[in-house]
C-alpha cells in the first residue's frame, strides 16, 4: 500500500460528499424531502449543529461548536501522521484503507464545520426558500460556527411495537431514523470493517517453535538406542 494510493481515495472521498452537499444546500430548502427507491430510500436535508445524533457539545453556546471543531481538526492531524506511519510500517493494507475512510469522512464534515457558515445564506423551513452560494450580505455564521450538512434517510421499517411490549407498546417505530452524508458513511464503514476483521488486521506472526538438543558425552550404542 503506496501513500498515493491513500490520498487518492481521501480527495476522492471528499469530492463526492463536498459535491452532494453543495448540490443539496443550493437545492433544498431545510427539510425538504424527496423519495429515491421506493420509501425506504429518501433525500432529507438537515443540519446539524454538533456531534452525531445532533447532540450539542456544551448546549448551544457557541463555545461548545467552536471547541467540537478543533476536535476534529486535531482528530484528523494524527489520523494524517498516524496513516503515514502505517505505510511505513507495510501494517495491512486492508487497515490502512479503513484508516484512510475514517479520515476522509472526518476532514468531510470539518469543512462544513469551519467554511460552510462563512459560505452559504442560511437555509429555512417550509420556505421553499433554497441557500445562495457566496450571498452578498455574508453567510450565515462566522469561522467555525458552520453546520454540517446531511441528507441520506433509510426508512427501512416504519410501524409501532406490539401492544404486549412493556414501556413501548403501541408506540410507533422507525428504523433507521438518522440521517447522515456520505462522509459519516465513510467513518462508519471503516469502523465497522474493523471490528469485523480485527483478527485480520492485527494478527502477528508467531515466532517458529524449535526443539531443544540435549548434548551428551556418553556414547550411543545399539544396545542404548533399543533401550
Amino acid at each position: 500500500m503506496k501513500k498515493r494510493h491513500i490520498i487518492a481515495l481521501i480527495l476522492l472521498i471528499l469530492i463526492v460528499d463536498q459535491w452532494f452537499k453543495f448540490y443539496i444546500k443550493t437545492n433544498y430548502f431545510l427539510g425538504e424531502e424527496h423519495n429515491m427507491i421506493g420509501d425506504w430510500f429518501k433525500l432529507h436535508f438537515v443540519e446539524n449543529e454538533g456531534m452525531a445524533w445532533g447532540w450539542k457539545l456544551g448546549g448551544s453556546g457557541s463555545w461548545g461548536k467552536i471547541a467540537l471543531t478543533v476536535f476534529r481538526m486535531v482528530a484528523v492531524v494524527f489520523g494524517l501522521y498516524y496513516v503515514g506511519k502505517l505505510i511505513k510500517k507495510k501494517e495491512h493494507p486492508g487497515f490502512i484503507i479503513c484508516v484512510g475512510l475514517i479520515i476522509a469522512g472526518a476532514i468531510g464534515n470539518l469543512i462544513d464545520s469551519m467554511f460552510y457558515g462563512m459560505i452559504f445564506e442560511a437555509s429555512e423551513y417550509g420556505t421553499g426558500k433554497v441557500a445562495a452560494f457566496m450571498p452578498e450580505g455574508g453567510g450565515y455564521a462566522g469561522f467555525l460556527h458552520g453546520k454540517v450538512v446531511d441528507m441520506l434517510y433509510f426508512p427501512l421499517v416504519d410501524g409501532t411495537f406490539p401492544q404486549w411490549l412493556p414501556v413501548w407498546g403501541g408506540e410507533p417505530f422507525l428504523f433507521f431514523s438518522p440521517v447522515f452524508n456520505i462522509a459519516d458513511a465513510s467513518i462508519s464503514i471503516g469502523l465497522i470493517i474493523i471490528l469485523l476483521f480485527q483478527n485480520r488486521f492485527f494478527k502477528k506472526e508467531e515466532p517458529a517453535k524449535t526443539h531443544p538438543t540435549v548434548e551428551t558425552n556418553s556414547a550411543t550404542t545399539d544396545d542404548a538406542q533399543v533401550s
